[in-house]
């Protein structure tokens, strides 16, 4: 086992450096990236705009972070798949698959949530 090594600041920033730059690399390279930030900035601004409870900021921020974080992580398995491996993989394809397929859950269930929360509020308009 290796030894931990001690607290330092300069690392914790880098480490944060490196997450911005794959929050950018998600954003430069995928374009389901584009359609959940189109996504979210509609949902924030209707949010916004209908002025729902805090609950309700709550459940669709959960929603979104699920979304984006379900997204960050399909993207990674596809390119650590794809650095494994040129040749075709039945176990790769399937865990690719399964991973997108998690994507699309996730934001399937965004959607039912943002029914939830903003129908009530459309409803009156």
């Amino acid at each position: 086992m290796q030894q931990k090594q001690p607290f330092s600041l300069r690392k914790r920033v880098q480490s944060f450096a490196f997450a911005i730059a794959g929050v950018v690399a998600l954003l430069r390279s995928e374009h389901n990236a584009w359609i959940h930030l189109l996504a979210s900035i509609f949902v924030l601004g209707l949010a916004g705009m209908l002025e729902v409870s805090a609950l309700e900021w709550a459940l669709l921020l959960f929603a979104m972070a699920l979304v984006w974080v379900s997204e960050a992580l399909n993207t990674a398995l596809e390119y650590l798949a794809d650095a494994l491996s040129d040749d075709y993989n039945e176990n790769i394809k399937y865990a690719k698959d399964i991973a997108a397929g998690a994507v699309l859950l996730a934001a399937l269930f965004a959607v039912l949530i943002a029914g939830l929360v903003f129908s009530p509020y459309l409803s009156r308009l």
